[in-house]
């Protein structure tokens, strides 16, 4: 039967093809010619396919040309998820190969699965199956779908994984019966698909999915699927309206007969923890909360003990690390609010190499401070900024577009946010064995769109270590020596008047003063100012953490991203012998050190893999009364 190419018909008459139902062992031909001669070679009464009691040379017993395609070693054998369909028709075109025809065929088909075979149209040619009750055309290109062409006695219809926009397409003359309908992983969207799901179209629905579309409008969804009163299974998760604290209570509620939302019984308890949230739906802001927590760190290796011990003359490095990750913006500019440790902010600047000479010193000095919450675009602005705990916001600017353009191409890229997310960052931390970020922030955010494509995607976290050098203050060239000389000799002119003033009780005092100024400089003091250079950032570890199952109904991701091995056997050996210095006398710390020498020359010492603590939880209201406290407008 002709069909045209990218239409269920033209799958369907193709998929029969292939199934070879007239070619060996299935058909008539010279294997089976004995049972099936033609009309004059045979009396009226041997017309009916028989098996003969004994067959001709050549030819094959009806049990032989079954087990051809019975058994998993034929090479006639079907593929071994074949359907029950395959195998009852390529059994029966060897039992009755008389009975295989076109029109048998749309009389026996109750169900057709078509999926995945590039299907763009569905025809008017499926009309022709008269007994069709299941259509699953899942994972094809269909864009729309004309309600006429689907036969009136379908009960089951899928389209999941299709491109299809609006559900409109299927409301001009939909099948009467239909109890199912499946358009999961579609492209749905806009506040007017509500308007379609009504028992004016679809008045016998018992199961309805519209998971993984992009659906916001969660109080009009719930309003019109009030009114499918066969409703029972329902699936709304994946959609960004799910995403709100209240969505399931406030679904649940208005939905009363509901037995299962999102594959999860609702249980009675359930109901009554709810009942009266559909009341005051139209108060509750319409709005996401995510809190993210990131936890301890471990395994980073200590660069310090490889760095040569500070002359007097410098550099003297300090060492700190942080963690960032980037989070999806809000547009309407109330992204965050902030709970517990804030969180801090990181600029592309801070990972410049070189800074211009005439940055004041006190802007370095603020760079190494922690900055409180806040955000950084892809631009590198600085947003929503929050200080606290004697914090600094990092006033490092540019003036120039041709300035902030040559430094561009110094910025690690791996330090800067992806496009349309903020970068952020828990405060910097020094060194340990285990560094503590006790970091905690809650993200709050209106436009429920791109949060979904964000967890979607996923956050990428980067361990990141700073390292500072500094150097001490010399003296501006620009003083000149004439008047040097000049304030030197009054101060001595001076300090010969005051010789004369002073008594001896005087005289004693200034010797015991001067003994005391010789002590400290015996011990060579570090100077007390110090110009620093701009932190180098370097990317420790950095990996993706998937939050895809913050929309397929999950609460919580926690994991521990492992990073791999960044410590050796000799930088823990020189780590540990500081740390026993410090704490112990010199005798408990060769003592220790001969230990460790002797640990770690054994072979069994494995250093700690680099891994850091994460977690995201999707907030979710438990009861009515703490969805109306917390979300009513």
């Amino acid at each position: 039967m002709q069909a045209h190419p990218g239409t269920v018909s033209a799958a369907v008459w193709e998929h029969l093809r292939r199934l070879c139902l007239k070619e060996f062992p299935c058909g008539t031909g010279s294997w089976n010619k004995s049972r099936f001669l033609p009309q004059t070679w045979r009396t009226r009464r041997e017309l009916v396919p028989r098996e003969e009691e004994t067959v001709s040379v050549g030819e094959e017993t009806v049990e032989a040309l079954l087990g051809l395609v019975r058994s998993p070693h034929s090479p006639w054998a079907l593929p071994s998820d074949s359907s029950a369909e395959d195998c009852f028709l390529r059994e029966l075109a060897i039992q009755d190969p008389l009975m295989i025809s076109n029109v048998f065929f749309c009389s026996y088909f109750r169900s057709l699965r078509v999926v995945n075979k590039g299907v763009s149209l569905v025809d008017k040619g499926l009309l022709k199956f008269l007994k069709l009750e299941e259509l699953i055309l899942s994972a094809n290109r269909i864009k729309e779908v004309k309600a006429s062409n689907l036969p009136p006695t379908l009960k089951v219809l899928e389209l999941y994984g299709n491109e299809i926009t609006s559900v409109e397409c299927l409301c001009a003359c939909p099948p009467p019966g239909l109890q199912h309908l499946g358009l999961g992983h579609n492209k749905l969207l806009g506040p007017l698909e509500s308007l379609y799901v009504t028992a004016d179209h679809w008045p016998n629905l018992v199961s309805l999915d519209l998971g993984f579309n992009d659906l916001t409008d969660l109080q009009s969804m719930v309003d019109s699927l009030h009114t499918l009163r066969q409703l029972r299974l329902l699936v709304l998760q994946g959609n960004p309206l799910a995403l709100v604290p209240y969505y399931r209570g406030l679904t649940v509620d208005t939905l009363s007969r509901l037995c299962v939302l999102d594959d999860i019984t609702v249980s009675p308890n359930e109901k009554h923890q709810f009942r009266g949230l559909s009341i005051n739906g139209d108060l509750l802001a319409h709005k996401a909360q995510l809190v993210v927590t990131i936890g301890n760190v471990r395994g980073v290796l200590d660069s310090s003990v490889l760095d040569p011990e500070p002359g007097p003359e410098g550099p003297f490095i300090a060492y700190s690390y942080y963690v960032t990750y980037d989070f999806v913006e809000d547009e309407e500019g109330e992204g965050s609010e902030y709970t517990g440790v804030l969180a801090e902010i990181v600029k592309p600047s801070s990972s410049l190499e070189i800074v211009p000479e005439e940055s004041p010193e006190e802007d370095v000095e603020e760079a190494e401070e922690s900055v409180e919450s806040g955000g950084m675009t892809e631009s590198g602005e600085l947003e929503g900024s929050v200080s606290g705990r004697g914090s600094a916001i990092l006033q490092r600017s540019i003036d120039s577009a041709e300035e902030l353009a040559k430094l561009r191409p110094r910025i690690d890229p791996r330090l800067c946010p992806s496009p349309g997310t903020v970068l952020f960052s828990t405060a910097r931390k020094p060194w340990s064995d285990v560094i503590p970020c006790n970091y905690e922030m809650q993200h709050t955010l209106r436009d429920l769109v791109p949060l979904k494509a964000f967890l979607l995607a996923g956050t990428t976290v980067t361990i990141v270590q700073e390292k500072i050098l500094s150097w001490p203050l010399v003296a501006s060239p620009s003083e000149s020596p004439s008047t040097t000389k000049k304030g030197k000799l009054e101060k001595d002119k001076k300090d010969k008047d005051d010789k004369k003033r002073k008594d001896d009780k005087k005289r004693k005092g200034e010797k015991e003063a001067s003994k005391e100024q010789k002590g400290p400089k015996k011990k060579k003091e570090l100077p007390k100012e110090l110009r620093q250079d701009p932190p180098i950032l370097t990317v420790l570890g950095r990996g993706m953490v998937a939050l895809e199952s913050l929309l397929a109904g999950e609460s919580l991701m926690s994991t521990v991203c492992n990073f791999g091995v960044v410590r050796t056997v000799e930088s823990d050996r020189l780590t540990f012998a500081r740390e026993s210095k410090k704490n112990k006398s010199k005798k408990a710390a060769k003592r220790d050190a001969k230990k460790t020498d002797v640990l770690l020359s054994e072979g069994d010492h494995q250093p700690d893999p680099l891994t850091v603590e994460v977690q995201i939880q999707l907030n979710q209201c438990r009861t009515a009364e703490e969805a109306l406290q917390a979300f009513s407008v």
